[in-house]
Order: structure tokens, then sequence, then C-alpha cells
């Protein structure tokens, strides 16, 4: 009868409260918060060498204690299809990439940082009995940036050829790519990155080949025909250091870039005459 007397169980209302507050606590889910609504949208602007210069947004969050949005927007690099730029469909497989430098107020002023090639542009010229020849030269330009160019020729068969294969010699190769050296220094030498970009981004054929690229075909004619003659890839390793002044004048001046300038005064104001008495 003692055992049976010793089992008994514990009714302390307490016990109980606790467990429930327990269980509560568990059961509480965080208040779910769009993170979008912490960002702000900024218009990137493409410098005026372009015809296009809205490019398109971007979202950054906004500044909140020590974090800056400017610091996070600063430096970042955007890739945007020549095609869209020009506003020319031919010239679509050229990728420029831009370089934010400045925030102006909504707007983000880039400037160039490379050219490159689709991957599917660049495997459709390659193909079987013919040679491929590439170079790259370092040039500088005359506002401090030091750009390296690459350039890309295929070989190509000769009026009434026969025979199946296009292979060059490799003395032919060294001619053809000692060519390719002298005329792209020749073409870019006292020019600054502006006029660079605007000769690698135009397109002085029905192929959307550059200025550059026809020249090089037209010098190897003699030595060994080629086709799919292209600039393949630019590429800054040096910039010089930052000037806001010549961000500025390379987006048209601060009105263009979309600074806010003040109203125009009127300069028709006339002085009152001195009173004799008050």
């Amino acid at each position: 009868m003692l055992s049976k007397s010793l089992n008994y169980e514990c009714h302390d209302p307490t016990v109980g409260k606790n467990k429930r507050l327990s269980k509560g606590k568990k059961g509480l889910k965080k208040k779910v918060v769009d993170p979008f609504t912490r960002k702000d949208w900024y218009d990137i602007k493409a410098p005026s060498m372009f015809d296009v210069r809205q490019v398109g947004k971007t979202l950054v969050n906004r500044t909140q204690g020590l974090r800056n949005a400017n610091d996070s927007l600063n430096g970042r690099v955007v890739e945007v299809s020549l095609g869209e730029l020009a506003k020319d469909e031919s010239r679509a497989f050229r990728k420029i990439q831009l370089k934010v430098d400045e925030v102006q107020g909504k707007n983000l002023l880039t400037n160039f940082y490379g050219m490159d090639m689709t991957s599917d542009k660049l495997r459709s010229m390659v193909k079987k009995w013919q040679s491929t020849i590439e170079a790259f030269v370092d040039i500088k330009t005359t506002d401090g940036y030091l750009v390296r160019l690459f350039v890309i020729a295929f070989t190509s068969r000769r009026r009434n050829q026969v025979k199946k294969t296009t292979y060059a010699q490799s003395a032919q190769i060294r001619e053809i790519r000692k060519k390719m050296f002298e005329i792209m220094a020749e073409e870019t030498n006292a020019c600054d990155l502006k006029e660079l970009v605007t000769k690698v981004t135009s397109s002085a054929s029905q192929s959307a080949q550059d200025h550059i690229a026809t020249r090089i075909e037209k010098a190897s004619q003699s030595i060994y025909p080629l086709q799919n003659t292209y600039i393949r890839k630019v590429k800054i390793l040096k910039a010089p250091k930052f000037d806001v002044s010549a961000l500025l004048a390379l987006h048209g001046g601060a009105a263009a870039a979309g600074e806010e300038v003040g109203a125009k005064i009127n300069k028709d104001f006339v002085e009152p005459p001195v009173l004799e008495s008050v």
C-alpha cells in the first residue's frame, strides 16, 4: 500500500504554463520582409562614344549606418551588346564592358573597360582546312591608358584555286603577323581612348569588320589572302589616375550626365536709385 501511495502525479499549474510558453516561443515566425524594399534603382549611363546612352538599371542596398550605397556601386562592370549600343544588329557579336566610375544622383557614369567577342561568333569562324593567325600588341593612348589589342584572322581560298586546303606556310604567317603589328601600331598611334574605341567598334564593311581589320586584309593580300579578320578583344591593362572632369567631358558635360544645374539668372536687373530721405 505504501508503494501505491507514492505513485502520484504532480498537478502544479506553473509547470504546464512554462511548457505552454516554451512551445509558443518556438512556434513564433519572423516577419518576412521583402529585400527589394531596402534597395534603390540607379540608371546606367554609357559614354558619348556610343549612340544609346541609357544602358539599363541596377539595384543596390540603400545607404544605412556605415554602409554607403556609393561604395557598392563604384567599380561595377556591366556587359552590353554593341548591337544595342550602336543600334546595329550586325555588330551584336561584340560585347562591350562598361565600368562605373562615378555616381551622380541616381545616374551611374561609366567608362569603357574592355571588349570581347561572343563565343558563337568565334566558333563559327573556326573551320577545317585553313590556318588561324593571331597577334596582340600593347599600346599607350595619349590620355594615359595602357591597352592590349588582340586580332584574329583566317586564311582564305585564292581565286580559281583547286586545292582543298588553304594552309599558310610558317614564313607567310610570320609576315602576316608582322603586318598586323605595324598596322595596329600605326592606327592607334597618337589617339586617346575615345578615338581608339571608335576605331575598334566602327563598321567598315558589310560583315561588320572594323577599320583596322580591313586594312590588315588588304595589306596581307599579296602574302596570303585572309578572311574573317577582326579585332577579337580589347583589354585595358592600366588606367590613369581617376579624373572627374575628364569623365564628365566624356559624357558630354554635367548637364548631359544628369547632374542638377541651377536656373538661368536674369541679367536685366537694374539697381533702384538711392533715396535722399527715409
